[in-house]
């Protein structure tokens, strides 16, 4: 069964299965969304007008059987940042699509009325029927409703009311297998689904099986880049503790930005800890271990409950933990949790979000460490659609421009995550010039800066720090083309066998014979189609700098500022 592209009118109400054009057949993820919105999409187009499209595409070894391959990614050009946009995430309806033959789903247009809608998709094809139940609604009340209608293993990706209402920290919410939520977080790419009046997307599974070419070479890749991922030592530490594992390092680094990024240290950061996260979740009979996708062999995730040993949230990251506690200085990991669990049932970017808070507090909006109020403005403000609500929901540089605050961590007005780069110099690197705003997963400096993975870069240091992100963004994109964890890279870095398995298994699914070299060059090649769209829309080299503040204010506890210099910055793009 030959993969095809399903396509979606929402101004005819219309669906069409068309054949893979010859230059997308090379191109999976991340590196078949950017293609594309490159090629369809008027760079200067409104993000919520009918010029932009919304494009899901599985990656290259979804629904396959190997190890991590379970990301699903979604891209547009995004009303947060106005740049071209891709965000992924596990859960099961990357490999439901890919079994079903989509290659790529693309959405396009807007409905000529006032109604709301939702598309099935099963072996038959792809329907669109009108919603009215589900408006209003949050993620979970979808969830639960799509295992009542049609079954408990049915595949949704959905919309909270923040997409509903537009707002450009809205995400795009992707079942797991426990009926819990992961997110395609950052850009305010559910606001393009609410302006596409979509409220779901529901996928029927199927006993349809991906066709590999060599099932032999595939299998034993996969064993083989199997073992190099689960006997990495940052696989483990993932596997026990989490991402937020790296709350204490960070802090013990200087560069864990807190109280609005106005120093590199918490005071609480033992209380919202991984280690403190690990003994709790332990103690309320939750999972430290947990799979966001099947296949997975990290287990990163976890499953934690509240003192009433009752269900809170699951995917408990790192980047969430700090920005609800280390930035808005909340120490109370029960706050944080209720507050994840309903950013993802209004259906919020955890990151964006709560830095928008971290700026209102500076602003007087909430007092700092008030966990509270903030669970309270996200169920009475945000999900309500008040203008205050929404203020908050269209992110940090929103509620900037609303308050009058300076102090606004954003990179083409995308919150910067949770390391802070004056004192992590690579990763600051990495937020200037990401095609899509201020996002530490598109070059993770960290693992050389910080954890001695693929060798090691001095974190206050000028030297190496543009060739480290260059470097990393080049083999991210190239991974995120392929449905795999980014997690992998750490292994890849580490371990001679784990990219040549990661190729091998590539070639084995289609036939084909990549080399390292084609690798690199798809991930040079997608950056470059990310760059010329940004170009096009009006973004040029001084759209690749770090707010003033970073350069004006010094971070304890090394008191360095942001230093390196623009013409430096720009040499990234030199290759």
């Amino acid at each position: 069964m030959a993969d095809k592209i399903y396509r979606i009118n929402m101004s005819t109400l219309s669906t069409a299965v068309e054949e893979v054009p010859a230059q997308w057949q090379g191109h999976g993820g991340r590196g078949l969304t950017s293609t594309i919105i490159a090629a369809e999409v008027e760079p200067s187009c409104h993000p919520l007008g009918p010029g932009n499209k919304l494009v899901f595409a599985p990656g290259l070894l979804s629904g396959t059987t190997a190890a991590n391959s379970g990301r699903l990614s979604c891209g547009a050009k995004s009303p947060l940042t106005g740049t071209i946009k891709e965000a992924n995430a596990g859960g099961t309806s990357a490999q439901l699509l890919a079994r079903l033959g989509i290659k790529a789903l693309i959405i396009e247009g807007l409905p000529q009325e006032e109604r709301w809608y939702s598309l099935a998709i099963d072996e038959q094809g792809i329907t669109i029927n009108e919603e009215t139940e589900l408006i209003g609604k949050g993620n979970y009340a979808v969830i639960e409703a799509m295992g009542q209608r049609i079954g408990a293993k049915t595949g949704v990706i959905s919309i909270g009311q923040a997409g509903e209402l537009k707002m450009s920290g809205a995400n795009i919410s992707i079942k797991d297998p426990d009926a819990r939520i992961r997110s395609c977080g950052r850009g305010g790419l559910g606001a393009v689904m609410g302006s596409k009046r979509i409220k779901y997307i529901s996928i029927v599974p199927t006993d349809k099986k991906v066709a590999i070419a060599d099932p032999e070479a595939f299998k034993a890749a996969n064993r083989t880049f199997a073992k190099a991922l689960v006997d990495n030592p940052i696989s483990q530490a993932l596997g026990q503790y989490g991402t937020n594992v790296l709350v204490n390092i960070i802090n013990e680094a200087g560069a864990l930005p807190t109280r609005n990024f106005t120093t590199g240290q918490f005071e609480g950061h033992e209380e919202i800890s991984g280690e403190t996260m690990y003994d709790t979740i332990v103690e309320r009979g939750g999972k430290p271990k947990h799979n966001c996708h099947a296949g997975c062999v990290i287990n990163c995730s976890q499953v934690y409950n509240g003192p009433d040993k009752e269900y809170r949230t699951s995917g408990f990251e790192y980047e969430s933990i700090w920005a609800m506690g280390a930035d808005c200085c909340v120490d109370n990991l029960d706050y944080i949790a209720q507050a994840d669990n309903l950013m993802d049932d209004i259906g919020l970017d955890t990151i964006e979000t709560s830095v928008a808070f971290g700026v209102a507090m500076e602003a007087g909006v909430l007092e700092f460490g008030d966990g509270a109020g903030i669970c309270r403005m996200l169920s009475e403000e945000i999900a309500q659609g008040t203008p205050l609500g929404r203020i908050i929901g269209n992110g940090a540089g929103s509620v900037g421009r609303a308050f009058g605050v300076t102090r606004v961590p954003v990179v083409k007005n995308q919150a910067i995550p949770a390391y802070d780069p004056r004192a992590i110099k690579g990763i600051g690197i990495t937020y200037a010039t990401s095609t899509q705003g201020a996002d530490h997963t598109m070059g993770y400096t960290i693992a050389t800066n910080i954890l001695g993975v693929g060798g090691s870069v001095d974190p206050l240091s000028h030297e190496g720090q543009v060739e480290l992100s260059r470097n990393l963004q080049i083999a991210t994109a190239a991974i995120d083309s392929t449905g795999m964890c980014l997690f992998i890279a750490f292994a890849a870095l580490d371990d001679a066998n784990c990219l040549p398995a990661l190729i091998e298994m590539i070639n084995a699914r289609f036939g084909i014979n990549l080399t390292a070299d084609d690798v690199t060059n798809l991930g040079k090649t997608i950056l470059k189609t990310e760059r010329a769209f940004n170009q096009a829309a009006g973004f040029t080299n001084l759209d690749d700098r770090l707010p003033e503040f970073f350069s004006q204010e010094p971070i304890a506890p090394h008191n360095v500022v942001w230093d390196i210099p623009g013409e430096k910055i720009d040499t990234f793009w030199d290759f």
